[in-house]
């Protein structure tokens, strides 16, 4: 008999996953509109969350190596049965590429050794140590690199989420099938 649906652990790390790149996203897009005093722990917390963000990622891909997902209906066409597995590969790639050019970005900053990284403001959490000792031209020119690889990373994970979330709810209620069940506890 197939398997339609995730399994609990799976569909746990997938709603995780969604409410801290959501959380992220939001703080992202807010951060230049806030008080100064408000900047420096919202990029805090921006990097505490992209931080656990990327473990629970590399957890969900370990769980995933062992539970594969279940097959698509085949009731969908090829066209978007391999769109949909094109599109959780680009999930993957920019889920770890996000939090480890943000932290690439962090370890070449400038001022990084006078604003030690704390994880949730508790947990000593280093920089890279290779990009920390660059001296400092090159290290700004990472700095820059780096910053616009998570900008630009940002931007293609926003839309691949818009494009995921139609295609849940088209599949939902315009095909009548099951999608958002598949991904429910």
């Amino acid at each position: 008999m197939p398997i339609l649906r995730y399994t609990r652990t799976a569909v746990v790390l997938h709603w995780l996953l969604a409410v801290l790149i959501s959380v992220n996203v939001g703080l992202a897009l807010a951060v230049d509109r806030l008080p100064e005093d408000w900047v420096r722990p919202v990029i805090d917390a921006h990097k505490s969350i992209g931080i656990t963000a990327l473990g629970l990622v590399l957890l969900r891909l370990l769980w995933r190596a062992g539970h594969p997902p279940p097959a698509l209906p085949a009731a969908y066409p090829a066209w978007e049965r391999r769109l949909a597995g094109l599109a959780h590969l680009l999930f993957y790639v920019l889920m770890l590429t996000l939090p480890i050019s943000g932290w690439l970005h962090d370890s070449a900053w400038k001022d990084a050794a006078s604003h030690p990284m704390r994880l949730f403001g508790l947990l000593p959490w280093p920089r890279i140590g290779p990009v920390a000792q660059i001296e400092p031209v090159a290290k700004e020119t990472l700095h820059t690199w780096f910053g616009t690889l998570h900008a630009g990373c940002g931007y293609v994970l926003y839309g691949l989420l818009a494009l995921h979330i139609v295609g849940a709810l088209k599949h939902q209620w315009l095909d009548h099938q099951p999608q958002l069940q598949r991904m429910m506890l």
